[in-house]
């Protein structure tokens, strides 16, 4: 067993290898993520617009006025997802853990909701859109951990009730279904600057907090009695988790909406192929996360091509399948 062990080992390529590969494979994705749309600009186009900007050349001003911001909140968005997985999945030391499916993204998605039909502006505190979002991704979570430890069933039935309230409240407030269907939807059109810049703080803390704690959590990966054995705090090292998964969650579901199934993928691509290391998978997770989303979302404007799918649409898509496929292997 540890001849395999060490063999897997040796054939994973190192953590600042890969983080040079993704590093390629990520400008690769997004000079071809920049480019696309109703009229296609050449990559080479694109990285004179994003290294010697002319406001005079048309193609240049496509892109950075009308584009960049679609990449850049694909790439906020996959990394918080990512690192929300990988951190998810070892704080409750369960391979098949994600925001979405454990309720992290109903219980955002319904705070943002109901805050929005009660008529509450954010205007005069920017960051009031993300912090309610991870309020509510907090909230809900902590409900279906709470019913989990208490040995009880129900934790799917109360994401699946947060996802019902929502929709009543849609249904019965035609003014925020109006203005939020698409949002709802999982989707990365139609997005400013000034959105991405109120969810880059919650989501730079969440990141802060989890690197904070990566090396407890590789004990507690050994099991809470060799973790207490060795003087880690549980309760506050789960609590600091779930603060940091909430931020995380908060800020990708307040630029882009519910998108699932990132952050189940995203963790077991790190650990089999690099490391399973938390202090290095933690950091690691980020790139790939914005990567897979950055895919995600060329693949939903040009498979059906003039029309778009929600990114969210294509990203359940290929999650589904992905997690039986994982939940097989798990649960045999």
């Amino acid at each position: 067993m540890s001849v395999a062990i060490l063999l897997s080992a040796r054939r994973r390529p190192r953590p600042r290898l890969a983080l040079l590969l993704l590093t390629l494979l990520l400008i690769a994705a997004s000079l071809v993520h920049l480019g696309l749309g109703a009229r296609w600009i050449a990559p080479q186009t694109v990285l004179q617009a994003l290294l010697e900007y002319d406001p005079r050349n048309f193609e240049q001003r496509i892109i950075i006025d009308l584009r960049l911001v679609r990449l850049a909140a694909a790439l906020l968005t996959g990394a918080a997802l990512g690192v929300a997985g990988l951190l998810l999945q070892t704080v409750i030391r369960n391979p098949l853990g994600e925001p979405h499916i454990l309720g992290l993204n109903a219980g955002a998605s319904l705070a943002v909701v109901a805050t929005s039909a009660l008529g509450l502006s954010f205007g005069a505190f920017p960051a009031g859109r993300p912090l309610t979002a991870a309020c509510g991704a907090g909230l809900l979570f902590g409900g279906v951990m709470a019913l989990a430890s208490a040995g009880r069933g129900g934790a799917t039935a109360l994401s699946g009730f947060a996802s019902a309230v929502t929709a009543a409240i849609l249904i019965l407030d035609e003014q925020t279904l109006l203005a939020m269907r698409t949002w709802l939807a999982g989707d990365l059109a139609g997005l400013n600057w000034s959105t991405l810049q109120t969810a880059l703080v919650p989501a730079l803390i969440g990141l802060g907090v989890a690197l904070l704690i990566a090396p407890r959590l590789n004990v507690l990966a050994l099991g809470d009695k060799v973790a207490l054995g060795l003087g880690v705090n549980l309760v506050q090292t789960r609590l600091l988790g779930l603060l940091a998964i909430a931020l995380l969650c908060g800020a990708a579901v307040a630029v882009a909406g519910p998108i699932g199934f990132v952050g189940l993928v995203v963790p077991h691509v790190v650990r089999r192929l690099v490391t399973e290391d938390i202090r290095l998978a933690l950091p690691l997770a980020a790139p790939v996360g914005a990567l897979a989303l950055v895919l995600a979302d060329i693949a939903a404007r040009t498979l059906v091509a003039p029309q778009e799918l929600a990114t969210g649409a294509m990203t359940a898509l290929v999650g589904a399948p992905l997690f039986i496929f994982i939940a097989a292997r798990f649960f045999k």
